[in-house]
């Protein structure tokens, strides 16, 4: 399949721009970048009542945000998503579309509460485990508060994220399947990042890669250039937690994995499918077609993204299967 029409056809926006840094480097150039990476003149995401919490942490408060639908009556059974954006380890917040719209579609469209986590990113000298910290911090809070606090069945939360938020959720549900004996209903990572250096691509997906504008790619150099700075040491240095394709993945909850077909990272998400699968762990990964990495920052009137946010919520609000693995002392 070819890149979605709808994007391809605003490739013209990033003429000229090089790189991500290039673009931060002239106001011109940023906005043109962030006009394709956002569809600003779409429809606006549904309505959520939101509002701001502090959770405790190991590192000082961690700041989420809740979402929950305002189209149905108060609940005290609803499930939850515990979500995670993206950015490298050192971008993006909870006001990004991939935060704040993504937890709107899947509050609406899954009749959920979902929280989602401002987590310290990877920047002035902070690094692994401190972002790692806020997440498992966060999902904590939501697990022991989920009735009392959120209307929420604590059997029916789940965590996820996208990109860098999709390493975050695998390692914080490891964490807790090792600290805590305990494990989320469910695991969403969509275009996550799971190794310490990216699994070459095929021959048939990196003909689709190469035709992707150059500022959109994930190179060998800059990914393992994300991964150290991240970790604050040597890719040597990485542990499971850190880069969940290290780990022991043995009962780890059920794992919905989402790619782009033109992706870079693409092959992560394939290894680890195939490892989780190796495991005994319940996994399914799909491959959105025609969409780059990212694309949970478009809006949903764009099929393909509708079609995963769909899959998304129904993962969240399906009620944990009676046959999911059982953690053993």
């Amino acid at each position: 399949m070819t890149v979605h029409p709808r994007v391809a056809d605003r490739f013209h926006l990033l003429d000229g721009i090089t790189s991500f840094d290039h673009a931060m480097s002239d106001p011109v150039l940023a906005e043109r970048l962030h006009a394709f990476l956002q569809f600003r003149e779409a429809a606006p995401p549904p309505s959520a009542a939101t509002r701001p919490v502090d959770v405790p942490g190991p590192h000082g408060p961690v700041r989420v945000r809740v979402y929950e639908p305002l189209a149905y009556p108060p609940a005290t059974s609803r499930p939850c998503l515990v979500w995670h954006h993206g950015g490298a380890f050192r971008m993006g917040d909870l006001d990004m579309p991939e935060a704040d719209r993504v937890a709107r579609e899947v509050a609406v469209r899954s009749d959920a509460v979902v929280v989602s986590v401002d987590y310290r990113l990877a920047v002035d000298g902070v690094h692994y485990p401190v972002p790692l910290d806020d997440c498992v911090a966060a999902v904590r809070w939501v697990h022991d508060n989920a009735a009392a606090e959120l209307g929420v069945d604590p059997e029916r939360i789940s965590v996820g994220g996208a990109s860098a938020g999709a390493n975050l959720a695998t390692g914080a549900a490891l964490r807790l399947r090792d600290e805590d004996r305990w494990q989320p209903a469910a695991l969403l990572a969509v275009y996550g990042v799971f190794h310490p250096r990216i699994p070459p691509a095929r021959a048939t997906e990196q003909v689709l890669l190469d035709e992707i504008p150059s500022v959109l790619r994930f190179t060998p150099e800059s990914t393992v250039d994300i991964a150290t700075n991240y970790l604050g040491a040597p890719l040597s240095a990485a542990t499971g937690y850190a880069m969940p394709a290290l780990a022991d993945l043995e009962g780890l909850c059920p794992t919905l994995l989402v790619s782009a077909e033109y992706d870079d990272l693409r092959p992560s998400g394939q290894a680890f499918a195939a490892a989780l699968a190796t495991a005994g762990v319940e996994v399914r990964h799909v491959v959105a077609q025609g969409l780059l990495h990212g694309f949970l920052n478009l809006p949903s009137e764009i099929e393909p993204i509708a079609d995963v946010l769909d899959l998304m919520s129904a993962t969240v609000s399906t009620l944990p299967s009676t046959a999911r693995p059982v953690l053993v002392p």
